[in-house]
């Protein structure tokens, strides 16, 4: 028999993502109209161990769906991983009547979320990374401000390196995952792209292709270089003393995580965050939510952490192709 849930908590843990607002806001009136209770706990994981718990309704999310960030906040909590903290979360959920849980944030999040539902607390992710790395689902909440942030701000480092002619390396966030610099490398048309997926680390190679577009009259060379590489201000200097090219990093950072989310994140963000209280009203848990193939749809936590996930490979081809063109 399904178990009814009666007062729905949300969290947002790991790091934040433009988005998770607006899955927050979703999260509470959804509930509400389904005639369920709202806590909100702050800072993630290590915000519940500490019972950092409030009451939220309606008003609580107005004017929120266009910020960036996370009104909850967030943290990393390294001691949740062990079982004597992952009971003692389940018992303060039941302390504070707290029988549902969404829990919005990367594979570490949906981690904890599994251990707690084990305990008997009916838990919901969604999947609320830039990164893009979560094998589940083809769109996680912030990557789409995330990669319109980069290419922008790529967009412009062009306009200085044409002017001088220069090549910059520009290095996008992602962690071991190459997803933002794939799609940047597309947009901003980037004479080369280095993916954790794929680069071979000859750098010779990159070299000899600078100096083969210099001489097709190229007056710029643009490098986006994913995290998962990175130390690009040394790659940098390596590449100008072998070109005699001026060559320049420019590591955009974690402007990448804020700003207000586009469209499609709020869209997107608030879709999940529904469809999660709806979830945790039919009595489902350790569910995860995700989209694919035009979708909203859920999978068992076990299920989606057992997936693997790696770049589409004719997006690489075409990125590649168009480059060299």
């Amino acid at each position: 028999m399904a178990k009814e849930v009666n007062t729905i908590g949300v969290l947002t843990s790991g790091g934040d993502a433009p988005g998770m607002n607006a899955a927050i806001r979703a999260v509470v009136r959804q509930a509400i109209a389904r005639g369920r209770k709202v806590k909100g706990i702050k800072r993630g994981y290590a915000g519940l161990l500490q019972e950092e718990i409030i009451d939220m309704d309606a008003y609580s999310v107005s004017e929120i769906i266009q910020k960036g960030g996370t009104i909850l906040q967030t943290a990393r909590c390294l001691e949740f991983v062990e079982e004597e903290y992952q009971k003692k979360a389940a018992e303060i959920c039941h302390k504070h009547g707290i029988d549902g849980l969404v829990v919005i944030g990367g594979d570490g999040s949906f981690r904890g979320a599994q251990k707690l539902a084990a305990f008997g607390i009916n838990t919901i992710g969604l999947p609320g990374t830039i990164d893009l790395d979560i094998a589940c689902t083809e769109y996680t909440i912030g990557f789409d401000t995330a990669v319109n942030t980069a290419m922008e701000a790529i967009d412009k480092v062009r306009d200085t390196s044409t002017s001088h002619e220069r090549c910059s390396i520009i290095e996008v966030m992602g962690r071991g995952a190459g997803y933002i610099a794939l799609w940047c490398g597309i947009a901003n048309g980037a004479e080369d792209v280095l993916l954790p997926e794929r680069y071979n680390y000859d750098e010779q190679a990159l070299v000899n292709h600078i100096i083969e577009c210099k001489k097709k009259g190229k007056q710029h060379h643009i490098i986006v270089n994913a995290e998962g590489i990175g130390h690009s201000a040394s790659m940098a200097k390596r590449i100008e003393a072998a070109t005699g090219i001026e060559t320049r990093a420019t590591i955009l950072g974690h402007m990448q995580r804020g700003g207000s989310p586009t469209c499609k994140g709020r869209v997107y963000a608030s879709t999940m965050g529904a469809l999660a209280v709806d979830l945790l009203c039919q009595g489902k848990s350790n569910r995860v939510v995700g989209y694919r193939h035009g979708r909203f749809v859920d999978y068992d936590i076990d299920e989606a952490l057992a997936m693997e996930k790696d770049i589409d490979e004719y997006q690489f081809e075409i990125c590649e192709t168009l480059s060299n063109s």
